[in-house]
């Protein structure tokens, strides 16, 4: 798995296989609607490269043009072949200019597409999908993986196919100018190679391994931050620090392992590349002599030499490249690979229902029902059966990890129960369009999150297409307009990340207008006053009398005087409905777990 702090360019390369080029045909799949501009920009790449490859011919014919003191060849005068020499170096110019924007261009364009329906496919994805994964991980998919497969599409590339275009052509050209010096440049390549890759890998292993170090000193800084008040409460500063200043201390070590490497590998390549030059130079020096070449020749030759060594020699890193990008194509093909909900997206905003339109009456019937969370053995909800009429006020009461807030989740269909049925108004919830079935319930949890946008946008959630004045409306029904209209920029107030600039008791009654705003059928409640101070206890639990009129409520609390009035209590032990019946039928049993909660609470109060 990436580690969210890591580089792109420390991703690890993937391994050819018949795998990992499955995946990179589904991706050239991406490249279908724009592979017009991409043969483009192949043939503009292809023209470049080859007119690079005019350069070194040209020269040599410069050079034995002015030994030889007259015309040389069909190019003609000096003048002739100076001005053949600028008008290829142009035209490279042009092509490589349209090669550039063309690669980058349909890049960009797979890329967008490739992104969106990856973005689309993980927020359709279920919950069971993101119960075994780390956001961190999701989000290192998203940015770290495609954003290696962008720099892979837009450079790396076409670099790779330039760099081996120049390859074949420099030396399909140096072998009709002299075979003898063209198998005794290519016998010194191959150990030059050999070992850059050797080299190069090493270099590679170590480079993660010192990435790894500074993204672990980086975890460090994150979690000491985001526990601040701990290491402060323990006076664990010196300990913190040192810990610090450990993982730095073995970064540099690391850093400055692979710079010693490092420098062996560039004075290597410096030797060998060079060594190779002088191997040439001598060769075809003695070639000369024997008249069986021309210094022309011998130079054309030298800089093909130069030409074909930079590009074996930036094969590894680009081929590295690509490899990367393999892997981080089949990690994002795992994501494009999964099984979404079966959900009817409407891409724009559609305003909900009136409330005398509102499709469902909220008749709600649990028969039998048993779950248990993939991955694991044990059943959380076992043979759950009970019975909400249309509007009631039913409370979930019991221990934590009984499986309250897991029966909410099946409710909303979030996963898919092993056995047994649940109805609305006598209809199977899986014979409901999912989008529609959850945009009829509306859930007010413990823990709130608000969006990093303004108020309204956070209010408007509820129901995006929704104007001004009934955000205002569920704001004023939730009492949140008072203190909404308190800030400066009222609505427009920003709430910062996670809701971080407003109160607890303000960031319910938001979420409170946001449901309104939604008009549900069925309403959820899983302690949405547990955490708030009296006061705004007081304010929240209005809205939420004012909220729960007329829909069907289903409410999780550990205070049980907050739910006295409801029309059912249900009682939920280890899984199963241990009891039911109002407050004062459940209080009237003498060995009753409700009248125990009840007297312990009543008692500590």
């Amino acid at each position: 798995m990436p580690h969210p702090n890591k580089n792109t360019n420390d991703l690890p390369p993937q391994k050819l296989t018949q795998e990992s080029l499955g995946q990179a045909k589904k991706l050239l799949g991406y490249l279908a609607p724009y592979k017009g501009k991409f043969i483009s920009a192949l043939i503009a790449m292809t023209v470049a490269s080859l007119l690079g490859l005019v350069f070194p011919y040209v020269t040599g014919q410069l050079v034995d043009s002015a030994l030889q003191g007259s015309s040389s060849g069909w190019f003609g005068s000096i003048d002739t072949i100076a001005l053949t020499l600028i008008l290829a170096i142009g035209l490279q110019s042009v092509f490589s200019f349209f090669q550039s924007v063309w690669f980058v261009e349909v890049g960009e364009r797979t890329l967008s597409d490739l992104r969106k329906d990856t973005y689309a496919r993980l927020i359709q994805l279920p919950m069971s999908f993101f119960s075994t994964r780390r956001v961190g991980e999701l989000n290192s998919r998203i940015s770290a993986d495609l954003g290696q497969i962008q720099d892979t599409l837009n450079t790396s590339l076409s670099q790779l196919l330039r760099q081996l275009a120049t390859m074949i052509g420099g030396i399909a050209l140096i072998a009709t100018m002299s075979l003898k010096l063209t198998l005794v440049m290519i016998s010194s390549f191959p150990v030059l190679i050999l070992l850059a890759i050797f080299i190069g890998k090493k270099i590679r292993q170590m480079s993660r391994k010192a990435q790894d170090i500074l993204a672990d000193s980086n975890t460090i800084v994150e979690e000491t931050l985001q526990g601040i008040l701990n290491v402060k409460a323990f006076a664990n500063e010196g300990f913190e620090i040192n810990r610090f200043n450990d993982k730095i201390h073995h970064y540099v070590h690391s850093v400055v392992k692979v710079a010693k490497y490092r420098g062996v590998f560039v004075s290597f390549i410096i030797f060998g590349l060079f060594g190779a030059i002088v191997l040439v130079l001598w060769y075809g020096s003695k070639l000369v002599q024997q008249n069986e070449i021309s210094i022309g020749d011998l130079t054309a030759f030298l800089l093909y030499t130069t030409f074909i060594g930079a590009a074996m020699g930036s094969f590894a890193d680009l081929f590295s490249q690509v490899q990367k990008a393999l892997g981080a194509t089949e990690r994002i093909f795992e994501i494009l690979n999964q099984n979404p909900e079966t959900l009817s997206l409407n891409l724009q905003p559609i305003k909900q229902p009136k409330r005398n339109k509102r499709p469902l009456n909220g008749q709600v019937s649990f028969e039998e029902v048993n779950f248990r969370y993939p991955g694991r053995k044990n059943l959380v909800l076992k043979n759950i059966t009970f019975d909400v009429r249309s509007g009631e006020r039913i409370a979930l009461v019991g221990p934590s990890g009984s499986g309250k807030s897991t029966l909410l989740n099946v409710l909303q269909r979030f996963y898919t129960i092993q056995n047994g049925n649940i109805l609305i108004d006598g209809k199977s919830i899986d014979d409901y369009p999912l989008s529609a079935l959850r945009k009829q319930m509306a859930i007010v949890p413990q823990d709130i999150l608000l969006f990093g946008g303004s108020i309204e946008e956070n209010i408007a959630y509820g129901n995006p297409g929704a104007d001004f004045e009934e955000i205002q409306s569920a704001a004023i029904q939730a009492h949140a307009h008072e203190f909404i209209t308190k800030f400066p920029e009222e609505y427009k107030t920003l709430v910062g990340e996670r809701g971080i600039k407003l109160s607890g008791g303000q960031r319910q009654r938001i979420a409170i207008a946001r449901a309104i705003l939604s008009d549900p059928a069925i309403l959820l409640l899983d302690e949405a006053t547990s955490s708030l101070d009296s006061e705004s206890e007081r304010l929240v639990q209005d809205a939420i009398e004012h909220l729960m009129e007329g829909r069907t409520s289903f409410i999780i609390a550990h205070r049980l005087s907050t739910i006295k009035n409801c029309d059912k209590i249900v009682v939920i032990k280890d899984g199963e409905v241990y009891e039911s019946g109002t407050h004062l039928e459940l209080l009237e049993k003498e060995n009753g777990l409700y009248r125990m909660l009840s007297e312990l609470q009543f008692d500590l109060d």
